[in-house]
């Protein structure tokens, strides 16, 4: 059974590296290939889906690699797999939870075959896992909730009842009961990333209650939910991607899930030791896995700016606790 690395050496020097803007500058003396297989929401999702391209463009731009991919909008997951796989890209790429059966099958059929799946946990040993803590970055976002709602009625909508979405919503809850216990926070499943449409629906619902700030961890369903937000003049916050430019009126933060971060990161392992580090690695705030887009329309003051950074320090250094039970 492999080992479960919270603070992996290799990763946090590799993320050190991707913040600081640093790229290699040694010559590649072989052309590496990346496929990936998209989540099933697909390209234009304006966060999961879209952050893991952004960095397969940047290892493309400064690394040099070539990058193909796939959509699978009907759940097919391992004919894709099984195409990119066939081309004989160097390393592919699976993002999702629901990806992670396919991605698992498709490894034992091909053992020499590295594979990278995100948000997802595998103990095969050519398949390296990536998950992020977004119960940490959503602690966050839960405190900037409480400290911009007037009337401390809070909204969550998930795209689906799973263990990943659970984590963004028991982060959000426990960080805004952080400010206020007493907080009213009410959750809701849409049980789809992909319907932007149900997703407006369920934040207007939300909004007709009382509820002046909306978090929603639903991909595309959840960009109508922002939307809705913006039309109804409250607020809102994204989620995997810095969403402020899909409602410029509504956002006023993200949390970001470094996604681009990573994928670009792997992709400068690949290119510089000819091989991914194969283990399992979960990346929080201590990582610069997650964090916090800046903090717009609403103004902070300098008070709660040091909570917050207070409670992030707290979160690394395990003097904070987020329950996940």
């Amino acid at each position: 059974m492999r080992n479960t690395l919270f603070i992996p050496l290799i990763i946090a020097v590799l993320f050190i590296a991707g913040c600081s803007g640093t790229t290699t500058s040694k010559k590649i003396e072989k052309q590496y290939n990346i496929g990936v297989l998209l989540s099933d929401t697909g390209l234009g999702d304006e966060s999961f889906n879209d952050s893991a391209f952004r960095g397969l463009e940047k290892a493309r731009d400064e690394l040099g690699i070539l990058f193909d991919y796939r959509e699978a909008p009907d759940g097919d997951f391992e004919t894709p797999l099984e195409e990119l796989t066939q081309q004989g890209n160097d390393l592919v790429i699976g993002l999702g939870f629901s990806v992670q059966e396919a991605i698992e099958k498709t490894a034992e059929k091909y053992p020499d075959q590295e594979f990278l799946l995100i948000d997802g946990v595998s103990e095969l040993e050519n398949v390296t896992s990536i998950t992020f803590k977004e119960h940490e970055g959503s602690f966050l976002v839960g405190m900037v909730a409480a400290m911009a709602s007037k009337n401390q009625k809070l909204g969550i909508i998930g795209g689906a009842d799973v263990p990943v979405i659970h984590r963004f919503e028991k982060g959000f809850r426990q960080g805004a009961q952080y400010i206020n216990p007493k907080i009213n926070i009410t959750n809701e499943y849409a049980n789809t990333f992909g319907d932007a449409q149900l997703g407006r629906e369920i934040a207007e619902k939300q909004i007709k209650s009382g509820i002046d700030f909306i978090y929603p961890a639903a991909g595309f369903t959840g960009v109508g939910a922002i939307q809705a937000a913006q039309d109804n003049k409250v607020f809102t916050a994204g989620v995997d991607s810095d969403q402020y430019f899909v409602a410029e009126k509504a956002v006023v933060t993200s949390m970001m899930k470094n996604i681009d971060v990573a994928v670009f990161d792997i992709a400068e392992s690949l290119v510089k030791e000819g091989a991914i580090p194969q283990d399992i690695y979960e990346l929080g705030l201590a990582e610069n896995g997650v964090g916090l887009a800046p903090v717009r329309n609403f103004k902070l003051s300098e008070e709660q700016s040091q909570a917050i950074e207070a409670a992030k320090d707290k979160i690394i250094s395990g003097s904070v606790t987020i329950n996940l039970d």
